[in-house]
């Protein structure tokens, strides 16, 4: 067959072919030689049971080594119409394994991948009980039921946790525990959400007044139940947390509010948690199979300890602990930080008149709202993405079809057009001493993100007044806090009525070492980064993000965090993962990663 002849349907269609006779061969080699020296796999469940990229052919071979048996993959098809771009073919693919059917995408270089992906979507013989599957709530006919659905529902809520186990206990009940607690209750799945807040949603409500989501609205949706069209592209705190309290109603997940986990330890032999809880100020142990961590990706508040706090006659918090502006109207206010919640709250307490002062510590990535949203998310999250076809699913996979090996090539181009368009908004911020970086190989936002969670600030309308000198600006480091003032190490002092540490948060599994112990926070590692031996996210490469939604070194303990849209994604790799388990399905772990940092 002339190969230059073929049509990029052709191409896929034959490339898929002769991946899957391979495959059934159980011919790895030949399975390996399919890919490029340079190729990239990377998987969410379907054949490792794990989140892990492999690379090259050597990874491709040693994964399929130890799974491919088990996994039996078959039936891989194209979904759509391949396509051809600047040298590379593209596809949507689908496939089935011994247990489950997957989604995944294609992209070859003449014949050879180039990147694989493949998804779990769902376990066969489990599969959601939604669409053609869907309940039909009642039983008709002389012998319907004898309870309502109310009468269920009230039986569950006084039974489960008390005579009757959850399997899965997920610890927060912010956006990612209500995602993952939705999934785990369309899969069938015991499960039961706890939370210190009385409500679902005060953990938005309870924020300063001025908090509003900085990613757009169809980015942001939650699983099964997607916002209305009137919905506001940039979601007000106070929408999200009756949001989240309407849809952890609509969609019957058990919740226990003005709960607080106190401790937790796993028996190696009965493979079991012991966790105490205390619930209304009684103490309630239950025994989970399973224990999910899902309180905030961003970790404990890191509260700085400079030489003088104790003397400070003002007031002092974290930026986590800030109730607005409101009661700052005439004071002195010192904002130590310059990321995302230090502008958000520099500008609201300028905006209320306080004399608010920012101190820049280390260079800060800024972005302007409008541009993100046009050059950043434009093409995946928007109207226009809706208009071209790619909704919020499509949009989710073809971002998770990009290995984050080299996901800076692809984002670095975009970054030098936001650069260029928003010229005058740097060089004005610069003027007054403000330092930027767009990340350290100019990747910018996302891939700063993905390695340090932090660093970047979304502009809103703070820049301007921190370029225009609304918003003062003092640059080094805190050397001590006196009885009035903020004193900077070059001697500078800031008088201070109230300080303010927008001082950022640490690793999740710092969650794990007040619960469980630092025994086992250190056994897991740190969660979150790429290990990209960039600033703030310490080599060696990891391929995928530390810890998250996948097994870890702690039997039974896993880690859920993220925004609304990157909850809404990766709770389905994790509720899969626990459903399997939950059933008895085998489920082989490949790759299960090495601990190079405990925090």
């Amino acid at each position: 067959m002339d190969q230059t002849t073929l049509t990029p349907g052709e191409r896929v269609d034959l490339w898929l072919a002769s991946f899957e006779s391979a495959l059934a061969d159980r011919d790895i080699d030949r399975v390996a030689a399919m890919f490029a020296v340079d190729s990239f796999w990377r998987d969410l469940v379907a054949f490792t049971w794990n989140i892990t990229t492999v690379e090259g052919r050597d990874g491709v071979t040693a994964m399929l080594r130890a799974q491919l048996d088990a996994a039996d993959p078959s039936n891989f098809r194209t979904s759509e119409v391949p396509e051809k771009a600047d040298g590379v073919t593209s596809a949507w693919i689908e496939f089935e394994t011994a247990t489950g059917r997957g989604k995944g995408h294609l992209r070859l270089r003449g014949d050879e991948a180039w990147t694989l992906l493949t998804t779990m979507e769902e376990l066969k013989g489990h599969e959601e009980r939604r669409g053609p599957r869907r309940v039909n709530g009642v039983v008709h006919g002389p012998r319907g039921d004898t309870q309502t659905w109310a009468e269920r529902r009230a039986i569950e809520e006084r039974e489960l946790g008390y005579t009757r186990q959850p399997y899965v206990l997920v610890v927060g009940g912010g956006q990612s525990g209500i995602a993952l607690g939705s999934r785990l209750r369309q899969l069938a799945v015991p499960a039961l959400v706890v939370d210190k807040h009385e409500r679902p949603g005060d953990q938005w409500r309870k924020r300063y007044k001025s908090l509003c989501l900085h990613d757009p609205v169809w980015y942001d949706h939650l699983p099964y139940v997607p916002f209305p069209e009137n919905w506001p592209v940039f979601s007000p705190k106070d929408k999200i947390g009756d949001w989240l309290e309407m849809y952890t109603k609509v969609m019957e997940i058990p919740y226990w509010g003005s709960t607080t986990c106190r401790s937790a330890k796993f028996d190696e032999d009965t493979k079991e948690w012991t966790v105490v809880l205390d619930r209304f100020g009684q103490d309630v142990v239950l025994h989970p199979k399973q224990v999910v961590l899902a309180t905030g990706v961003s970790g404990k508040p890191n509260v700085p300890d400079f030489p003088g706090q104790d003397v400070f006659r003002g007031e002092q918090h974290h930026s986590s602990q800030h109730p607005g502006a409101d009661a700052y109207a005439g004071k002195r206010v010192v904002v130590i930080g310059s990321n995302n919640s230090a502008h958000d709250i520099c500008q609201a307490l300028h905006l209320n008149g306080a004399d608010v002062t920012m101190v820049q510590r280390s260079s800060t990535h800024v972005v302007k709202s409008e541009t993100l949203m046009d050059l950043g998310f434009g093409d995946l999250y928007s109207e226009r993405a809706l208009a071209a076809g790619i909704t919020t699913e499509k949009a989710d996979l073809i971002s998770a079809s990009l290995p984050y090996k080299i996901m800076p090539e692809f984002q670095i181009p975009i970054y030098e057009k936001i650069a260029e368009r928003d010229k005058d908004l740097y060089e004005r911020l610069e003027k007054v001493g403000f330092k930027l970086d767009f990340g350290d190989d100019g990747s910018g936002l996302v891939v700063e993100f993905l390695r340090s969670g932090s660093g970047h600030y979304i502009d809103v309308g703070a820049s301007d007044l921190v370029a225009d000198g609304s918003i003062r600006l003092a640059s080094g480091q805190v050397e001590r806090l006196t009885e009035d003032a903020v004193v900077l190490a070059d001697g500078t002092e800031l008088r201070a009525d109230l300080v303010v540490y927008a001082t950022g948060y640490g690793s999740m599994n710092g969650w794990a070492a007040d619960l469980m112990g630092q025994d086992v926070a250190d056994k897991v590692g740190k969660c979150w980064g790429l290990g990209s031996d960039t600033a703030k996210d310490p080599g060696p490469w990891e391929g995928e993000l530390r810890n998250m939604w996948k097994p870890t070194q702690q039997e039974a303990l896993w880690f859920h965090g993220g925004g609304l849209g990157i909850s809404r994604q990766y709770s389905l790799y994790l509720a899969l993962q626990l459903k399997a388990r939950y059933e008895g399905i085998p489920t082989p772990v490949y790759g299960l990663p090495e601990v190079h940092h405990l925090s």
